[in-house]
């Protein structure tokens, strides 16, 4: 959503009749061409103390989180939730966001945090069963599974 000139090309895809599915993580709002919208709201888990000396992290965790502009995702497109999981205690904030933005719990997908097949296993195995307590979807993480924790896959 915040790529420079997204609100024409989206336009211009429509016009050739394709389906157009953006991923974004929540943060900004724009009224565009949008078949499907693939939110990925920044957990509480994401910010970056350790990297770089936490050069960015202040910034990060002040912008991750947009209510108003995931409500109006929501509300605005057909759409689905993803959220990296790293433990149980993430499930908390996931049902504050699910009930601050009115989502649906069959829009939700969960996937297991890991930076190697062993870890996302592990997470994968309890991850799965509360999905399908609770009515989310599961999402393996692929790429990670297929290139490990690799910045630009």
């Amino acid at each position: 959503m915040i790529a420079p000139g997204i609100v024409e090309l989206a336009s211009r895809l429509r016009a050739d009749g394709l389906h157009i599915t953006i991923e974004t993580a929540g943060t900004v709002f724009a009224e565009l061409a949008c078949d499907l919208m693939s939110i990925s709201p920044k957990l509480a888990n994401s910010t970056p103390w350790e990297r770089e000396g936490g050069r960015w992290a202040n910034t990060h965790e002040r912008l991750r989180f947009q209510p108003e502009v995931l409500a109006k995702l929501v509300k605005s497109y057909p759409h689905q939730l993803k959220f990296v999981v790293t433990s149980e205690k993430d499930l908390e904030e996931i049902d504050t966001i699910q009930a601050s933005i009115g989502a649906l719990s069959s829009s939700i997908i969960l996937m297991p945090e890991g930076t190697d097949r062993d870890i996302l296993r592990q997470r994968g195995l309890w991850l799965v069963e509360i999905c399908k307590r609770r009515g989310f979807r599961f999402s393996p993480r692929l790429h990670v599974e297929l290139w490990g924790d690799r910045r630009g896959i």
